[in-house]
C-alpha cells in the first residue's frame, strides 16, 4: 500500500457511516455502470444469461478498480474518494466495432472478444503514457479543469433525463433478424417523471434542512424515498430478483480469450486519451474539494489506476 498521510481525506469513519456512504456511492454509479453493458449487449444480441454475465463482470471490475484507485498501491492509485465506473465515451466506438463485426459475419461473442482485446490494449497504453500526461498538469489551470467538469456534467444530463423518463427513448427490437430502434411508448410517462421529481425534491430538502451525516447521505435517502413511492405505485417488479441466484461466479475471460485487432486497438486508445483528460479534470476537482493538493506525481498514480481498471474490465 502507498504511504499513509495525515490528510483529512485519509480519515477512516465509523463502520456505520462508511457503510451508508459506500452504499450511496454504489447506487449513484450503478445506473450508469449498468447502462453501458445493457446497450452493448443489446446491440450484440446477447442472450439474457450472457447479458447477466456481462453486467456482473462490469460491476465486479468497477469494484476492483475502485479499491485500486482509492486505497492506493505503490505507484498506482490517487487515494481520493473516487468511485470507478464506466465511461460513455466508449459506447459509440464499441457500437461501430459491433457494426463492423456484423458486416464481416462475426458472431456476437467473437465481436465481444475483439472489443475486450481492444480494451485491454488501451489499458496498457494508459499505463505507458500516464507519466507523460501527468507532466501536463501545468496546462490544466482552474478555467480548463472547470470547463472539463462542466462538459462532463452536461454530457451526463442526457443520461439522467433518460432515466427520469423511466427508460430509454427508444427500444431495440429485431427486424428480420437485425436489431432496430423503435420509439419507447413508456418513455416520459407522467408517473415516471413524478417519481423522478419526488427523488429530486427529497434530495434538495434533506440537503437544505438536515445537517451533518444525514445531509451527506441525501442522495441515498432520496433514492430510498423514490423506491418506496415506486413500490406503492406498483412499478417495482421483483420477479426477476426473486428467481435470480444469490451468488454468481465471476472469473477472468469467461467469454473466451480476447482477440487483438489493430484498428480496434487504435480506436480504443484514442478513447483512452479522452478518458484520461476527463480523469485529470476530475482528480484536480476532487483535490480542490478535499483540500488535498494534486501534483504531477499524484496525477500519474491516478491515471495509472485508470489503466489498471481498464485492463481489469477487459480481463473480467
Amino acid at each position: 500500500m502507498s504511504e499513509q498521510t495525515n490528510h483529512g481525506v485519509d480519515e477512516v469513519l465509523p463502520p456505520q457511516r462508511l457503510a451508508a456512504l459506500g452504499i450511496q456511492h454504489v447506487l449513484v454509479m450503478y445506473a450508469g455502470a449498468v447502462a453501458v453493458p445493457f446497450i452493448i449487449s443489446g446491440a450484440l444480441g446477447l442472450s439474457p444469461e450472457q447479458r447477466t454475465l456481462l453486467i456482473n463482470a462490469d460491476l465486479f471490475a468497477c469494484g476492483l478498480a475502485t479499491i485500486v484507485q482509492s486505497l492506493g498501491f505503490p505507484g498506482v492509485g490517487i487515494r481520493l474518494p473516487v468511485m470507478m465506473g464506466v465511461t460513455f465515451a466508449s459506447v459509440a466506438p464499441m457500437l461501430a466495432m459491433i457494426g463492423a463485426g456484423k458486416a464481416a459475419g462475426a458472431t456476437p461473442v467473437a465481436t465481444l472478444l475483439n472489443i475486450y482485446g481492444a480494451v485491454i490494449a488501451s489499458g496498457v497504453f494508459a499505463l505507458l503514457v500516464a507519466p507523460l500526461v501527468g507532466r501536463l498538469i501545468r496546462f490544466f489551470p482552474p478555467v480548463v479543469t472547470g470547463t472539463i467538469i462542466a462538459v462532463i456534467g452536461i454530457t451526463l444530463m442526457r443520461i439522467g433525463i433518460g432515466w427520469a423518463g423511466g427508460a430509454l427513448p427508444t427500444v431495440k427490437k429485431p427486424i428480420d433478424g437485425v436489431m432496430g430502434d423503435f420509439p419507447n411508448p413508456a418513455f416520459g410517462h407522467p408517473e415516471n417523471l413524478a417519481i423522478a421529481a419526488i427523488v429530486l425534491v427529497a434530495i434538495l430538502l434533506i440537503s437544505r434542512f438536515f445537517k451533518g451525516f444525514l445531509a451527506n447521505i441525501a442522495v441515498l435517502l432520496g433514492i430510498i424515498v423514490g423506491a418506496i413511492v415506486a413500490l406503492a405505485l406498483g412499478k417495482v417488479n421483483t420477479a426477476l430478483i426473486a428467481n435470480a441466484p444469490w451468488f454468481g461466479l465471476i472469473y477472468p475471460f469467461q467469454f473466451g480469450m480476447p482477440t487483438f485487432d489493430f484498428w480496434s486497438i487504435v480506436t480504443m486508445c484514442i478513447v483512452m486519451i479522452v478518458v484520461m483528460v476527463e480523469s485529470t479534470g476530475m482528480f484536480l476537482a476532487l483535490g480542490e474539494m478535499t483540500g488535498k493538493p494534486i501534483d504531477s506525481k499524484e496525477l500519474t498514480k491516478g491515471l495509472r489506476a485508470d489503466g489498471v481498471g481498464t485492463i481489469l474490465g477487459g480481463v473480467m
